[in-house]
């Protein structure tokens, strides 16, 4: 309906004044296709952005007002009286903008969600005082920072986003005192991070440093604009080189065990040393910048990298990490088994169960979107591995009383069941709660069996969706039989064999 009024509006405009026509036409044209064009616009993004085109827009509801004046010229033929055709013709154009309204109320509405700015104070009460975060993009990083510069809260963390951390204007404002957080330990000056310098470092191997270089030495070099990892570039100027991908870092144990953060059975596993692979030829600014502050920070500030970050900003430092809620915290030591990481169960729970916030995730009639399920998600999976972390160690009920929060205050409605959810089946049926492990397998299940018979049905070419579903019903069946369910399991089983023809396309 605003469709055909608009394309009516917009011959009625051009039949009385082809000028203003071709004015409103190219309006909506520059502010809508010619911005495609010239943004060279990616055909998938990260979340919703119409408001690209909010200037076409306006042209198109233009038109849309000038289709109201086009149904009253209509009705003139049949109603004399002007001021009646105005009414009339006000009151059947009406129903379009209600009919939009009522039909995408429900979508838009945001009333009592509150998630944005509570997984920020998540986030930011997952760290310890004065600490140093690394976070990401958007998402990470603008919750946060309202929630510290309008609502005072935790403003002794110093919020640190990587991606502007290749900007010399942010490293620079780093290095200022912000509310209770001190400068950043960042020795580097502004000449070694300006724009232009130091952008990206390449990996030159140098047979000096075949066994590795001292970080703290390295960093000394790049401050100095030392020769010795200076290369030419053939083009008259040099860049700086990394000659080294194995770095090593002395710690000094006594600040370390000063600091309190070291679980006690770990006290006698901090490092002297610090070695590791960085894994990778380049460096950017940023990367630089990080390892700058853990030499020149020597742990008198803790400082965590959030659970969004992709794998490639730890630097290959996440085996030297402890979680704490949604952040870990960079340590001197060498977790076994813990590739992704060690779980410190006991400052997590306090976190996650006593110091987290979850308001309205419990309201079904609360709409949520498709952005709040991504954030939700990462709630969900560090809930799980508490939980894991706490049965391993052989804390039972305390793994219960995990899991059994997780989904009291994030319940399949309105924060539908997701990905991070079957594991939780296990941990149901190890801790005695049957009747969750079920609920939560026989609703996935059932859900992923609709989705692919729909796909199949529609027609839909194998890709990720498919592969979504087939990982939830295949950690279902696991799950069912580890719990002494195979009936329950195998008709599961039965439906992921009958599309067993794609796993190999």
């Amino acid at each position: 309906m605003p469709f055909i009024l608009g394309v009516v509006g917009f011959v009625y405009l051009f039949s009385k004044s082809r000028k203003d026509g071709i004015v409103v036409s190219l309006l909506f044209i520059f502010t809508g296709l010619a911005i495609v064009v010239y943004l060279n616009q990616p055909p998938v993004e990260p979340r919703e952005r119409d408001y690209t085109f909010a200037g076409s827009f306006y042209a198109f509801a233009i038109w849309i007002g000038l289709g109201v004046f086009f149904i009253a010229d209509l009705m003139e033929r049949v109603i004399k009286s002007e001021s009646t055709r105005s009414v009339i013709s006000f009151i059947l154009c009406l129903s379009v903008p209600a009919i939009m309204g009522q039909q995408g109320w429900d979508d838009h509405d945001r009333s009592n969600r509150f998630y944005s700015v509570d997984s920020a104070k998540n986030l930011l009460n997952s760290c310890a005082p004065n600490a140093i975060l690394f976070t990401g993009g958007d998402n990470d990083t603008f919750p946060l920072w309202y929630v510290q510069e309008v609502e005072g809260f935790r403003t002794d963390v110093r919020v640190c986003n990587l991606s502007l951390l290749n900007t010399d204007w942010y490293i620079k404002q780093m290095k200022q005192q912000a509310y209770e957080s001190a400068p950043l330990p960042i020795s580097l000056n502004f000449e070694n991070y300006i724009q232009g310098k130091n952008d990206q470092i390449y990996f030159v191997e140098k047979p000096q440093y075949k066994n590795g270089i001292n970080l703290a030495g390295y960093i000394q070099l790049v401050r100095t604009d030392n020769p010795e990892i200076r290369q030419e570039s053939g083009r008259g100027d040099y860049y700086t080189t990394l000659p080294s991908k194995n770095l090593y870092l002395n710690v000094d144990k006594n600040a370390v065990l000063a600091t309190g953060a070291v679980p006690d059975t770990l006290r006698g596993q901090v490092l002297d040393r610090l070695a590791w692979n960085i894994g990778t030829n380049t460096l950017e600014k940023k990367d630089l910048i990080i390892l700058d502050m853990i030499v020149t920070n020597n742990w008198k500030r803790p400082i965590y990298f959030s659970t969004t970050l992709s794998g490639s900003n730890f630097l290959n430092l996440k085996d030297y990490t402890q979680l704490e809620g949604l952040a870990h915290r960079l340590m001197p030591i060498k977790y076994p088994n813990a590739s992704q990481g060690f779980v410190y169960d006991k400052v997590m729970y306090d976190n996650m169960m006593k110091n987290f916030f979850w308001r309205e995730l419990d309201n079904p009639n609360v709409y949520y979107d498709e952005n709040y399920f991504r954030m939700t998600v990462n709630s969900r999976s560090q809930f799980y591995r508490l939980a894991s972390t706490l049965y391993n160690n052989g804390e039972i009920e305390k793994a219960k009383e995990v899991a059994e929060h997780c989904f009291k205050v994030m319940p399949d409605d309105p924060i539908t069941y997701d990905i991070a959810t079957p594991p939780f089946i296990q941990i149901f049926f190890k801790t005695g709660n049957e009747k969750m492990a079920m609920d939560i397998a026989n609703k996935m299940g059932n859900r992923a069996i609709e989705n692919l018979e729909y796909y199949k049905r529609e027609r839909i070419p194998y890709g990720r969706d498919y592969e979504l579903n087939f990982y939830i019903l295949d950690s279902i069946i696991r799950a069912l039989k580890e719990g002494g369910k195979a009936k329950e399991a195998a008709k599961f089983e039965e439906v992921l064999m009958s599309y067993s023809y794609l796993f190999n396309q």
